[in-house]
């Protein structure tokens, strides 16, 4: 669980790059300011998972399912989370209605939450 962790949160910051000057460049010709907003607001928070995958990657040993839950969350949290909100972003571009994804972005969001609140009790109980 430690590699894939520490998989993900590299993954997510070099994807959080790439998106981001994507945004930065070619989106701001064809979107509106709000959806890039929100485009740019997916990409900041896939960069705060990748340092938090990152981070605990090296401080959990991954020996308690509590320690590898709190690196699941907020893997599948950040994929809900921010990939909902680069399609929503994107969907009139794209042409589609990706509407039905609205209801996903906060079940990510809420499993970010519940994985900083995971390393919270980490912490408390490990008294680092």
């Amino acid at each position: 669980m430690k590699t894939i962790t520490l998989i993900f949160g590299a993954a997510y910051g070099m994807l959080s790059v790439v998106l981001g000057a994507f945004g930065a460049h070619a989106l701001k010709k064809i979107l509106s300011v709000e959806r890039l907003e929100s485009f740019e607001t997916g990409v900041r928070y896939q960069m705060y998972a990748a340092f938090f995958l990152l981070i605990i990657g090296y401080i959990l040993k991954f020996e308690t399912s509590s320690e590898k839950w709190t690196s699941i969350l907020m893997i599948v949290g950040t994929m809900l989370f921010s990939f909902s909100i680069y399609f929503l972003s994107l969907q009139d571009y794209l042409g589609a209605n990706l509407k039905f994804l609205g209801p996903i972005t906060p079940l990510g969001g809420l499993f970010m939450i519940l994985s900083w609140g995971m390393l919270i009790l980490y912490f408390a109980k490990n008294k680092i």
